[in-house]
């Protein structure tokens, strides 16, 4: 069992007519995702790799059945593009797109929500469950079939932490990249509930990086619910206070914030902190 994809998805594609969109579509029909079609305004009629492109997400829903997107639309229609997908009916909606202006992501996230779909993003790399589904950006050819949820902050460390894990022969049941920015849809605690309770997962691995207070939410409700091992990377251990390092969010913003106090918080409830990425493994071991 997978977390919120599997092969049964049904996803189209936003902006499958634009750079991005296209080549990422190409990639995920390689890996064997049910791209169903796409959208692009003006656009409708056309084919884009064998999949049909529609006007609307409405015209696209009523005709494919999907019920997973992803969004490659530019930052300035991105948040549009959000309450459009919920509104049609779609139920995960995967935000690649960033730079999209906070207020825009908190009116698209409520909105969204309200119609009963799932946000992942905006600023994430979306998400793999290994030889079933690839709704994303991420580089499928390391992931492998497994019993380890990875849930991350970054894209990069995401593909680096999965392949040290499949290198050392720990495949993964489901990895998702929630975005690093200062808004964004779900996060780590609801993605640590549905780790704990899929039958199929057995490990988790948390990456975390510098910046808010995610981390240490995530430690909280780890020691009061979660019983399978968890281990744990924190990005940014030299970074200084006050200087965004990457991500919207990765800024250490007065006392709080910094790696040093992330990795306190976590090591009290109990987890097991990598000082370098490639130490994962043996901590699950």
């Amino acid at each position: 069992m997978s977390i919120l994809i599997d092969h049964t998805s049904r996803v189209l594609v936003q902006g499958i007519t634009g750079r991005d969109g296209n080549f990422h579509t190409k990639r995920m029909k390689q890996y064997g995702t049910h791209i169903v079609g796409g959208t692009s305004p003006g656009k409708g009629g056309s084919r884009i790799e064998g999949s049909p492109v529609f006007n609307t997400m409405y015209d696209a829903v009523a005709e494919t059945d999907a019920n997973t997107s992803i969004i490659f639309v530019p930052a300035r229609g991105a948040a549009d593009a959000i309450m459009e997908a919920a509104d049609a009916g779609i139920r995960l909606i995967v935000c690649i797109t960033e730079g999209i202006p906070t207020l825009d992501v908190i009116r698209a996230y409520h909105f969204a929500t309200n119609r009963g779909a799932i946000l992942l993003g905006p600023n994430c790399p979306g998400l793999i469950s290994p030889g079933k589904s690839l709704v994303g950006i991420l580089p499928g050819n390391i992931f492998r079939e497994g019993d380890v949820c990875i849930i991350s902050r970054s894209g990069t460390l995401t593909y680096e932490v999965a392949n040290h894990l499949t290198l050392a022969g720990r495949g993964q049941s489901t990895a998702i990249g929630i975005g690093g920015d200062p808004i964004i849809g779900i996060n780590y605690r609801q993605v640590l509930e549905r780790a704990q309770e899929d039958p199929e997962t057995a490990a988790i691995v948390l990456i975390g990086e510098i910046g808010g207070n995610a981390e240490e939410q995530a430690a909280h409700y780890i020691q009061e619910h979660v019983t399978k091992p968890v281990a744990a990377f924190i990005a940014g251990q030299s970074a200084p206070p006050g200087k965004q390092m990457g991500h919207a969010g990765a800024i250490i913003s007065g006392s709080s914030g910094s790696a040093k106090e992330k990795i306190a918080v976590l090591q009290e409830a109990g987890i097991r902190v990598a000082k370098e990425p490639g130490e994962i493994p043996d901590l699950l071991k």
